[in-house]
């Protein structure tokens, strides 16, 4: 019988979702629906000191406003110290960790003479093998793993192939801090052994602390999940992209005016492409063509300006009505009447194609709900005798009643007035526009209506 996939993503709550986070999700929560598997929400809650109040639940409306929802959780690591405790003492009793009751002081001391004598800056072992006896009893400690000497830890990664790390490379790293809250290393192994985690997805950060974790898993008899290690995300210059920093969070993304479906479509190929290097893909498309063998190894360059080409593609391709609806709250915003739906959608439709992003929208879309200002050069057009005669002739056919076609008034009006096609198009764009060059007539007779085609024009008429 084939193992049932069990994904997880265990974020820190220790500010808003950013960019790396959401591709690690992505990543999981696309691999567990193309495997009918289970997606998995966990709060590694433990690190008490990081922790930033009202960032699980910025955490869950940002997965959430993406459509990436979870099947499982959220669960808190925080409500099962009694668990990691259990397996801390286990640890203990079996000789694969011991207390550490070494001051800030001595363990900073350490380093600065480690780093004097051009050594790795690791703990030292100096409380490895002391005795019961010895042990002072009133001192806070923690708790370190005891990693053994000379061993070399083997592991596959999906993305990586064979590794291999030697011991002498690593520290017995702190599985309890004094506090009585494990660190992520003893915490994440023993929570992805009790919900049967099939399959690890995370960052490359945590590459090397892979034989750690297989220590633990060793230790206490339980066996690894597939290791999967995703790619660093970059700057056009190569440098590390920082995770904490507020202009990446999805929140910030998605008020700035970008839609969910070019976040999730551009986050999907930051690390990831199919073999035929399509690059537009909805979430339903990503689902059936994600692998996890075509992630790469190599860094993933973050390109804004490719995230502006993927959104202006979706502005200009999603459902008419969809994309409205998305653009009412910056019209409301302005206080701007939208309750003529039809104008609304034709205003929509007429703009789109000059968005990047949907809060450009009320600056592209003004000029058709508000009285707009003229340049004087402009005015000077619209003043001239030829102007006022296209006008004067438009408003005449646009009040004869009988309904005409704006596209046959405007074949019609180059050989009825005697004048060549910019001495009739421009006055009437100026007046209905505001400038000569824009959408053509009827495009803008169509967003208006006859009345208040009327109305534009007629305010131009001396």
């Amino acid at each position: 019988m084939t193992e049932k996939i069990r994904i997880r993503f265990a974020p820190s709550p220790t500010g808003q979702l950013h960019l790396g986070g959401v591709r690690t999700a992505l990543y999981n929560y696309i691999y567990s629906k193309q495997t009918n598997g289970t997606f998995i929400l966990r709060i590694e809650d433990t690190d008490r000191s990081r922790y930033v109040e009202g960032s699980v639940e910025n955490l869950i409306k940002s997965l959430t406003e993406l459509g990436i929802n979870f099947d499982e959780g959220p669960y808190f690591q925080s409500e099962r110290l009694e668990l990691y405790h259990q397996h801390v003492e286990e640890l203990i009793a079996n000789d694969k960790a011991y207390k550490c009751y070494c001051t800030k002081e001595e363990l900073e001391a350490m380093r600065i003479e480690q780093t004097k004598n051009n050594e790795t800056t690791k703990y030292n072992g100096k409380c490895r093998d002391l005795i019961p006896e010895n042990m002072p009893s009133d001192s806070s400690y923690v708790v370190r793993m005891k990693i053994p000497a000379d061993k070399i830890f083997e592991f596959n990664d999906i993305v990586r192939g064979n590794i291999q790390i030697s011991s002498h490379d690593l520290e017995d790293q702190v599985i309890l801090k004094a506090d009585g809250f494990p660190t992520y290393h003893l915490a994440s192994v023993v929570d992805d052994h009790y919900m049967n985690i099939s399959h690890v997805l995370r960052g490359e950060e945590w590459l090397y602390s892979t034989p750690k974790h297989l220590f633990l898993y060793e230790s206490l008899g339980w066996k690894p999940p597939v290791w999967v290690h995703l790619p660093l995300l970059l700057n056009t210059d190569k440098t590390k992209l920082s995770k904490r920093h507020g202009d990446f969070s999805v929140e910030n993304y998605l008020s700035s005016g970008y839609l969910k479906e070019s976040i999730i479509n551009f986050v999907a190929l930051l690390g990831w492409h199919s073999s035929d290097d399509k690059e537009l893909y909805s979430l339903e498309e990503l689902i059936n063509s994600f692998s996890l063998e075509r992630i790469t190894k190599s860094g993933a360059v973050f390109d804004i300006t490719k995230l502006d080409w993927m959104n202006s593609w979706y502005l200009r391709n999603l459902p008419l009505e969809y994309v409205a609806e998305i653009c009412k709250p910056f019209f409301l915003k302005e206080n701007i009447d939208i309750s003529d739906n039809e104008k609304y959608l034709k205003v929509i439709n007429r703009v789109r194609d000059q968005l990047n992003k949907v809060n450009d929208v009320y600056e592209h879309s003004k000029v058709f709900y508000t009285d707009f200002t003229i340049s004087d050069e402009n005015r000077q057009i619209l003043m001239s005798d030829d102007s006022q005669k296209v006008l004067n002739w438009f408003l005449n056919k646009l009040q004869m009643g009988n309904d005409p076609s704006i596209e046959t008034i405007m074949k019609e009006a180059p050989n009825e007035l005697g004048l060549k096609g910019k001495s009739v198009f421009f006055p009437l764009r100026i007046a209905l526009y505001g400038d000569c060059h824009g959408p053509d007539i009827p495009t803008l007779v169509s967003i208006y209506g006859i009345e208040e085609t009327i109305r534009k024009i007629v305010q131009w008429i001396n």
